[in-house]
Parts: C-alpha cells; structure tokens; sequence
C-alpha cells in the first residue's frame, strides 16, 4: 500500500536554488514598493495620488520609501552581478555565458520566437524549450538595462550637487524626463507581460509558484522542459538523477500569499496609470 502511494505521489524537480529564490524576492519586493511610492510621486495632481501618497505616510514619507528601496534595487543588483562573476570566473561554469543553459540571447532565441508564432496562429507545432525560453531572457535582461537607465537617472537627481561636478544642468532635465517614462515603461511591462507569463496564461493560471518553492513537478517540467530533459538524458542524466523533495509547505503558503499581493498591487497601479492617462 505504501509503495503504490509513493508511486502515485507527484515527484518534483529542483529547478532554482535558495540563492536565486532570495534574490527574486529582494527584487520583486523592492520594485513593487518602488512603482508604489514612485508613481504618487510622478502623477501627484491625480486624486488617487493623493490617497495613496497618504495610505503611504505622505509625500515626503513616500519619498523616502522610495530611495530606500532604490538602494535594495540596488543591492540585489550588485550583488547578482557579483554572483554571476564568482559562478563564472571561480567556480569556472562557462556554460552560463553561452549554450542552452545559459541566460545570454542567442540564435535559437529568435527560432523558438518564430515557432511559437507559428503555434500561436495554429499553422505549427508547439515549440519545445531548454532551461530557459526567450520571452524568460527577455525578462531577465530588461532588468539589466532598466537598472542602468532608471538607476542612473534616479541617483543623478537624488544627489544632484554630486553629479553637477561631472555633468551640464540640461542632463538633469533629460534625467528627469528618462526616469519618469521609463518607469512607465517598466511598470507596464512587468504588471502586464511578466504577470501574464508568469501566473496569468492558462497553463500557469493562477499562479506559478516554482521560482518561491524552486521546485516544479515532474509532469511540467516534462511537457515545459523537453528539449533540456533530452539534452540531460544524452549526456547520461536520468531524470531520477533531478528529483529532489516536495516544495516546502510554508514556502508554498508564503509563495501564494507573496504572489497574489505581488499580483493584486501590481494590476491595481497598472489600472491607475491607465485611468490617469485617459483623465
């Protein structure tokens, strides 16, 4: 009887470590709190600023929020910059910098696009994947140059007398002006494509829960995974070789509460911005 449970029990794959887990919630945490005490900031003459500046602690209190979770932005950032380098450089795993596990953009990127459009419009197949998709790449590098462009622009006008050594007053203007729509931009993009990729389509519906658990079931992980299941499978790993334990329940529970608050701000502030642009 025991034996059959344990053959009926669904097996999990460890896909994402602690290292990688902690670093997405710094940076999930760290931006929604940012696009929540940046855009009161940014659309201060709009009724719902002012309700959510005050729900916030007021506008210089938001403020503050805001360049203190710039700086946890910041710090996670630098610190996968720095990870990525001891991977690569000590622990000597060139596979991150280019092949199919790797997160560098690649040929086959723009292949898998073209295939899945295809399956999209119902003329070809479902493509299959490796360890990571192109629109996953694409998430994963828009951070990189988000942090350079919001970053940089966001600490030109934090410490402005600094900056003025180095830069004509006109780029403040442009700063201004850059850090504003890009944050827009990003806001958009996260709150709308990320979510709906990573929670939101019908095979994730209503939450994908593997990068708080780090686990995903066999039965995914086969259907998702194929072509870096076949890749593992000729170099002569088995499968049972990447089963680890079940996702922690507490993770799981955290995982859910995490997502759906991460999910409902997320839309909600996407809704104001919209509303404000059409008042």
């Amino acid at each position: 009887m025991t034996e059959t449970r344990a053959a009926t029990e669904p097996r999990y794959i460890v896909r994402f470590g602690r290292a990688e887990r902690v670093q997405h919630g710094i940076l999930m945490t760290s931006f929604l709190a940012l696009a929540a005490t940046g855009l009161p900031l940014l659309f201060s003459g709009e009724a719902w600023a002012g309700v959510l500046a005050r729900l916030l602690g007021g506008f210089v209190f938001a403020g503050l929020l805001h360049r203190f979770f710039a700086l946890a932005l910041i710090g996670v950032f630098v610190f996968h910059v720095g990870w990525l380098a001891y991977r690569i450089f000590v622990k000597k795993e060139r596979g991150m910098l280019w092949g199919p596990a790797s997160m560098s953009p690649q040929p086959r990127d723009l292949i898998e696009l073209y295939q899945h459009v295809k399956w999209f419009l119902r003329v070809g197949p479902r493509p299959e994947f490796d360890r990571f998709t192109y629109w996953e790449k694409f998430d994963y590098w828009a951070v990189f140059w988000g942090m350079f462009i919001i970053g940089g622009s966001g600490l030109m006008l934090w410490f402005p007398e600094l900056f003025s050594w180095f830069v004509p007053g006109w780029i403040f203007n442009i700063a201004m002006l850059v850090h504003g729509e890009e944050a827009l931009l990003a806001v958009g993009f996260i709150f709308t494509i990320h979510f709906f990729n990573g929670h939101l389509r019908p095979e994730k519906f209503p939450m994908d829960l593997v990068i708080f658990t780090g686990r995903v079931s066999e039965e995914e992980f086969r259907h998702e995974r194929s072509l870096e299941l076949a890749r593992l499978a000729a170099r002569g790993v088995h499968i049972d070789a990447l089963i680890g334990t079940p996702p922690n329940p507490r993770l799981l529970r955290w995982g859910r509460l995490g997502g759906t608050v991460a999910v409902t701000v997320g839309l909600s502030l996407f809704v104001m911005i919209i509303y404000a642009f059409l008042n």
